[in-house]
């Protein structure tokens, strides 16, 4: 059984044991786990629930196994014949979870 779930404006499909990278959030100092309520499908086949908008009463539950930064991406502006360069660089924080329960 699999269930795609909203977050952070993205959408992920997922089944028990994946591991995936979320945004960064706010978390209370020592909790382990992550709830995601806005779950758009779940199951498969034929005894898929599909959400209208979310599928009531379904959650995705995640552990947290650590966090990190993602690689650097880098980038360039410059205009022509001007003399004009800027460089900058960005390595967005991210959530390494792995799901534990898939609830509906």
């Amino acid at each position: 059984m699999y269930a795609i779930f909203e977050d952070g404006g993205k959408q992920y499909k997922v089944t028990t044991g994946d591991k995936l990278l979320v945004e960064l959030r706010e978390l209370p100092e020592g909790q382990p786990e992550i709830t995601f309520d806005k779950v758009l499908m779940l199951g498969e086949g034929a005894g898929a629930r599909i959400g209208t908008p979310w599928v009531e009463g379904a959650t995705v539950t995640a552990k947290v196994i650590e966090q990190l930064k993602t690689r650097k991406v880098r980038g360039i502006k410059h205009r022509r014949r001007k003399g004009y360069v800027k460089r900058w660089g960005h390595r967005q924080k991210m959530l390494k979870v792995e799901i534990t329960a898939i609830n509906g």
